[in-house]
């Protein structure tokens, strides 16, 4: 028993270079198939993604099931990850051109049609997400942007009512503060 645990069946080299060359395949892949992948937004991307990760696991083991060799492989991953994202941090405008720009899908209240299925996306699926927002319907919002990382920017036409409320409460007690301004005056004063 131990034995199976903890014997490698590969060179720890292979076990290091398997999970690489997977990991670069599917950055390249998310990268060409676009945001949507990221932002799961049907069980269908979903089903995708969880097919991917079960697909590629022999990729990364190989032959070896023992303990070892699959610590070996997740360090792997781990390790390169931090390594491409230290990379890409300190090499911004790369980064940039790997990440990619948002997809602008509404403009000024205006679906953006050729954007919506360059990203496959259809109407119905960014509308359900705005109401995950809070929008009722597109036309509350002025702008709405698909990010590099799969993530949804809604930024509505008019400020939202607790918002308004905010800025309200906020002028409220600004008018109060100096109130109380004038009192500590006049009575330091007398």
């Amino acid at each position: 028993m131990w034995d199976h645990m903890f014997t490698l069946t590969l060179p720890v080299a292979e076990k290091m270079l398997r999970p690489t060359i997977v990991y670069v395949f599917v950055v390249v892949m998310l990268r060409i198939f676009g945001k949507r992948e990221l932002a799961q937004l049907n069980p269908f991307d979903l089903v995708v993604l969880l097919s991917v990760s079960n697909t590629v696991q022999n990729a990364i083991i190989g032959e070896d099931n023992s303990l070892i060799g699959g610590l070996i492989g997740a360090f792997t991953l781990f390790a390169v990850n931090y390594l491409v994202v230290r990379f890409l941090f300190k090499h911004r405008r790369l980064d940039e051109i790997l990440e990619g720009t948002p997809a602008v899908l509404v403009k000024n209240g205006e679906l953006q049609r050729k954007e919506l299925a360059k990203e496959l996306l259809t109407e119905s699926e960014v509308l359900s997400v705005a109401h995950r927002q809070g929008f009722a319907n597109l036309n509350e919002v002025n702008t709405c942007r698909l990010e590099p990382g799969g993530i949804f920017f809604f930024e509505p036409k008019e400020p939202r009512s607790d918002e308004k409320q905010h800025a309200e409460v906020m002028a409220r007690l600004g008018e109060l503060s100096r109130q109380m301004d004038d009192l500590r005056g006049l009575v330091g004063a007398r």
